[in-house]
């Protein structure tokens, strides 16, 4: 805490405990730091001794998520394969794809663009099925039981390293205040005492009212920062439709034909670097502000930076892909009655395979995305730039200074490398990794292998970081990763409600069901596609909306994709008894998939112990022999007690009243009555 203070005050410069270069950071760095090394078990307990245990258990998090990663990728293969291998056997795809049914269009755009074929949007039906098929239901399921299990096993992990790193029993020490807390805390007395005022009173604490201007600044800055999320988002949708509406006014039929893939995957890029510039402004921000709030202890102060840090690049990494999910293509209207933004460009639809394929290129660009940059340029080329900045400067010193100081110190040396910042970017990148994994994988079910890959990476990535290119953080002691299980706990959470949402609406799952059972004439998906096509009549058309130059002049009725009674009806172009239908299974769906999801996610938390068999075993023993102990102990006394009061051959009370009369109740039965542990174990 002193060093702390005289740090902050900037007495000094810097304070860190020197690498050890010895047998330990030897083994570190060929067992563990190099990529070749990537098959290998970590050496967590040397990890532990070497960098203390906060440290240790995130690499030990680390090593479990990125373990369960193997069966979740290989049920994702399986999942894509069997995509694949029906993608030739699908009957709605196939229908979209014959030429011969002649489903003509309703126009993409007003004025410049045309009637067009369905069977012209083949390649996107054929895509869509390999992500929107039967499989995808059971991959979600089944990967919101894997986000439950894999929270079970963690914490099974993190018993079994407090028992053997002997953190069972440790209790949280009263922490040393933060320095700015101590100087602020300083000046509000020393005001005090010029005001002068009736009654001295000494505040060992700061109060609410001296964090209110704190408090404002955040909520008003997070609010801000939402504001800001949310116009990056929508000026990207504005960039969507501009430019597929200048892209449909080009003369070119090729560049008319890949309208909707050229202008997704450059509007995906732009969200992408968005994303990562916002990423580094929103972390320097939360940092600020919880500066603001004043807190008192370290703990304090990480756990409020973790939750702003959270909030922030959450909404800022998902608000892109819960757009194009939830609210692309909902309001956009119908023929003739189409919504407009800026009262020119119509609000953009879904491609005619659903949205669902556009959700899955949305986050895989993303999170492949993310994870590339951010791991090659923030986390190797930024600490390396800055190393080799800093050896700059360093050549600029006398040669004095060099001849001095040959050879260099350890120091001199570890001075040189980055200092420690905390784990919390570490954990930040996984938690929002797990978000992809996990919130929209019913969309990508890929992501698990991408994850995985990427992470048999990062776990050699980090290690070098920590060994070769960062100076030796202070050890902390820590019994578990904190707030971060509560922040994946709430995750998993949300991912039953997301992909329950995603299936339902985003996909065509429900509305196959729903047609098959309920209108199919044969039972089968034959005529699916033009079951979901309502009907236009060209002549409702708003002046200057229809085609300009049509060389179908002798089009009457267009067709787009809802659920609409047809111009002909009574009540034309309303929502018909299919929509309604439709909407039913959809909410149906929604409740019994998230209660069926939340059922099982209970079985498997009661089926798996948190602690392991082994460490009950051991826990017995332990009591055992600790019983015996209080038992040798008791047994010894009443001997000596015996012996010195007790004479020979006089007529005395038995071993067994005396010891009655000493011990009312059983010793056993005190020693084990109240011999319990905390996690339920009973001996």
């Amino acid at each position: 805490p002193g060093i702390s203070t005289l740090i902050a005050k900037g007495v000094y410069d810097a304070a860190f405990p020197l690498h050890d270069v010895s047998v330990s950071h030897e083994v570190l760095f060929e067992e563990w730091a190099k990529y070749s090394a990537f098959y290998k078990y970590q050496p967590i307990d040397l990890v532990r001794k070497y960098f203390g245990e906060k440290i240790g258990l995130y690499f030990a998090w680390l090593g479990v998520y990125t373990q369960l990663l193997i069966p979740a990728s290989i049920v994702g293969i399986i999942v894509f394969g069997y995509g694949v291998a029906t993608v030739d056997t699908n009957i709605p795809s196939l229908e979209m794809c014959d030429e011969r049914l002649n489903f003509t269009m309703c126009p993409l755009c007003d004025g410049a663009c045309d009637y067009w074929h369905l069977s012209t949007a083949c390649g996107t039906a054929r895509a869509s099925h390999l992500f929107d098929n039967p499989a995808t239901v059971f991959f979600a399921i089944f990967m919101s039981l894997w986000a439950v299990l894999f929270l079970e096993q963690w914490k099974r992990r993190q018993i079994s390293l407090s028992f053997s790193w002997d953190l069972t029993g440790i209790e949280e020490d009263e922490e040393h205040p933060r320095p700015k807390y101590e100087t602020i805390l300083l000046e509000k007395r020393q005001r005090k005492r010029q005001q002068k005022k009736k009654k001295k009173k000494k505040k060992n604490e700061l109060t609410w009212k001296d964090r209110l201007p704190g408090y404002f600044m955040n909520i008003s800055s997070i609010l801000f920062m939402f504001g800001l999320t949310f116009s990056a988002v929508f000026g990207v949708i504005v960039y969507r439709i501009t430019i597929s509406a200048l892209m449909a006014m080009s003369p070119d039929p090729e560049t008319k034909s890949n309208v909707r893939v050229t202008v997704t995957a450059t509007a995906v890029i732009i969200n992408l670097v968005v994303i990562l510039i916002l990423d580094e402004i929103y972390g320097a921000v939360a940092l600020w502000l919880t500066e603001l709030e004043i807190p008192k202890t370290e703990t304090n102060f990480e756990e409020r930076l973790i939750l702003k840090a959270f909030l922030l690049k959450f909404m800022n990494a998902y608000a892109p892909i819960f757009y194009v999910a939830f609210f692309k293509g909902r309001f956009a209207g119908r023929p003739g009655s189409y919504v407009y933004v800026f009262n020119d460009y119509r609000m953009e639809e879904c491609a005619p395979g659903g949205c669902l394929i556009e959700l899955c290129i949305q986050l895989s660009i993303i999170m492949l995305g993310k994870q590339l940059i951010q791991n090659n340029i923030f986390e190797i080329g930024i600490p390396k730039l800055k190393k080799l900045i800093h050896a700059l400067k360093e050549k600029e010193t006398t040669q004095k200074e060099k001849d001095e100081e040959r050879p260099p110190k350890q120091w001199n040396l570890d001075y040189a490398l980055a200092p420690f910042e905390g784990l919390t970017p570490e954990y930040m990148e996984m938690i929002i990794q797990f978000g992809f994994v996990s919130l929209f994988v019913a969309s990508f079910p890929l992501a698990p292998l991408f994850a995985l890959l990427n992470n048999v990476i990062e776990i050699r990535l980090d290690a070098r970081k920590f060994v070769t290119e960062l100076r030796r953080p202070v050890t902390a002691r820590a019994k578990d990763i904190g707030i971060w299980y509560n922040i994946l706990s709430g995750m998993g959470k949300l991912s039953v409600i997301i992909n329950a949402f995603v299936i339902s609406f985003t996909s065509d799952f429900v509305p196959r069901l729903v047609y098959q059972y309920m209108y199919s004439q044969t039972g089968t998906m034959h005529g699916f596609i033009d079951h979901t096509l309502s009907f236009f009549n060209v002549s409702n058309f708003k002046p200057g909306t229809a085609p300009h130059s049509s060389d179908q002049g002798d089009i009457t009725v267009c067709r787009y994709k809802d659920y609409r009674e047809p111009p002909w009806s009574s009540d034309a172009y309303q929502f018909s008894k299919q929509y309604w239908s439709v909407l039913s299974a959809r909410l149906a769906f929604v409740i019994l998939f998230q209660n069926l999801v939340m059922f099982l996610s209970l079985m498997v938390a009661w089926v798996i112990p948190d602690v392991p068999k082994t460490i009950v075993e051991q826990l017995k023993r332990e009591k055992k022999l600790l019983v015996d102990l209080f038992l040798q102990e008791e047994k010894e006394k009443f001997q000596l007690i015996q012996s010195l009061f007790v004479k020979p051959n006089s007529q005395s009370p038995t071993a067994g009243q005396f010891w009655t009369s000493l011990c009312p109740e059983s010793l056993g039965s005190r020693l084990l009555g109240n011999n319990r542990f905390a996690g339920g174990v009973d001996f």
